[in-house]
């Protein structure tokens, strides 16, 4: 019974209302070079207080639908991808725009985005449960495990930069360290600051992060780009079902690399998208067309980046594991809301469950009201000088992380991680993983804390082998930390033998 109400209440006029507000924004702050999933849902991500738990969550689903999807028109129109996952979308679709055919392009990409969304959703629905309920017979050991191997997603997150991405996620483990300790009434780098004591507030610091530092480095790169002239559009044209005939297992092989993508933590719409090109290409039978303005290459690119908001949310909802950056905010959102994902959240909150299962599925849907607003709209956008709209980010940001919690010490802080952050993204260091290690950083202290009290007097040893479940986690946390360094080493002698 708490499920099917859980679904019902995305069906309410304030769910759906929101749930469309966050499909619209996030299509066009996607639409827009240079912004993105991250920064879209960490400006929106402020607003959801003062929300229950599944209005929020209709909110920021439909932002993360909507910009993955809003990507595809700024792709289409001006050949710059708006978001990195529809940096495929551009190579078919912008010559489909030159062409005369940007409505078309559009509506190809939005069909198959719409597509691939409830595949993954289906998925979602059917994947999750089953997880959860596994999920039931774990421990503090094997809470301890799963965690430990949520942490290890900063390993593939940062493959390439293995080292710097480790240094991140230790630097957001340690400002989960902030404020009282959760075993003692001892004050951790407070820096005698009283407001600290409660710890660094989720919100600033993502905002910051994310959102400051990208605003920060548009604000750079204004100086030595120039403006790109768009091709305009009327509008969204749905291409009919003669010219789907001969795509439909296209479709359902992209949305289904999507969708496993997005299982594997650490991955993300950008490498769906990449993989299902890839596939796309070796096998379509109009590949010769590829470059030329082939919807194939469109379908596969669109179908897996969306595919991928479903698969992200298994790994979130059932075990509490970031699928990709987007989720690790989704797992500070159900903090702030008193809500833990992972073990128990099945039984404790089916509602939550099945109500977010709900509001993705109708984001989806509402992607295409969505999209004909936003094509409408985004040439006006285009002729706003730039540094309006990010002044107005600007704006947002300090607002929000003002709001959230009305403590003066928060804006400080999203500015100085704001800063922090431009600084490290200029050095190299990925973002995701101290949002990462901020999100998981109390939950894996409190794992600690309660195996030192089941341990008892035996040894670490025999206590870490007692559980097959734990074993298989660390075994794959291993792999999740070998596999990158792995395939650098054989890419590095590729490169010194040719």
């Amino acid at each position: 019974m708490d499920s099917l109400q859980g679904a019902l209440s995305a069906l309410t006029p304030l769910n759906l209302g929101m749930n469309f507000m966050g499909v619209l924004v996030g299509m066009i702050v996607g639409a827009l070079p240079g912004l993105g999933s991250v920064v879209a849902i960490t400006v929106c991500l402020p607003f959801t207080f003062g929300m229950d738990a599944g209005t929020a969550m209709a909110l920021l689903l439909g932002v993360y639908c909507g910009s993955i999807c809003g990507g595809s028109i700024s792709a289409i129109l001006i050949n710059t991808p708006g978001t990195p996952q529809s940096a495929c979308t551009s190579l078919d679709g912008f010559p489909m725009a030159k062409a005369g055919k940007s409505a078309k392009a559009i509506g190809w990409a939005l069909s198959a985005s719409i597509a691939g969304g409830i595949f993954s959703c289906l998925v979602l629905s059917i994947a999750t449960p089953t997880l959860a309920a596994f999920a039931l017979e774990f421990g503090a050991l094997e809470t301890f495990a799963l965690i430990l191997m949520g942490l290890t997603c900063i390993s593939s997150i940062s493959a390439g930069n293995q080292m710097k991405g480790l240094a991140a996620g230790v630097m957001g483990l340690l400002l989960a360290c902030v404020g009282g300790s959760p075993f003692s009434s001892e004050s951790r780098f407070t820096f005698g600051l009283f407001s600290l004591n409660s710890g660094i507030d989720l919100v600033p610091v993502i905002v910051g992060v994310f959102a400051l530092s990208e605003v920060i480095t548009r604000a750079e790169s204004m100086l030595y780009e120039g403006r790109v002239e768009a091709t305009s559009t009327s509008g969204v044209t749905l291409p009919s079902m003669k010219e789907w005939s001969g795509r439909y297992w296209l479709l359902l092989k992209s949305s289904i690399i999507g969708t496993i993508v997005g299982i594997m933590p650490g991955t993300g719409a950008a490498t769906a998208s990449f993989l299902s090109y890839g596939e796309a290409k070796r096998s379509s039978p109009r590949r010769e067309n590829f470059g030329k303005g082939e919807p194939d290459s469109i379908i596969a690119a669109e179908s897996a980046n969306n595919a991928v908001t479903g698969g992200a949310m298994v790994p979130t909802l059932a075990l509490g594991i970031p699928g990709d950056p987007v989720t690790a905010i989704m797992l500070a959102t159900f903090a702030i809301h008193g809500i833990s994902p992972g073990v128990r959240l099945m039984t404790e909150n089916p509602g939550i469950v099945y109500g977010t299962f709900a509001a993705l599925a109708v984001a989806n849907l509402l992607m295409y009201p969505a999209c004909v607003i936003t094509t409408r709209l985004f040439n006006y956008f285009l002729r706003l000088p730039e540094p309006i709209l990010m002044g107005f980010v600007v704006v947002l940001c300090i607002l929000g992380s003002y709001g959230a919690r009305g403590n003066m010490v928060d804006v400080v802080v999203t500015m100085v991680a704001g800063v922090l952050a431009y600084v490290l993204r200029r050095q190299g260091f990925p973002m995701p993983p101290i949002v990462i290690g901020l999100v998981l950083g109390q939950q894996f202290e409190m794992s600690i804390g309660q195996m030192l009290l089941f341990k008892g007097t035996e040894s670490w040893l025999s206590f870490l082998l007692s559980s097959p479940i734990a074993m298989v986690l660390f075994l794959f946390s291993a792999g999740m930390i070998a596999l990158p360094v792995l395939s650098d080493t054989v890419k590095r002698k590729k490169q010194t033998s040719s």
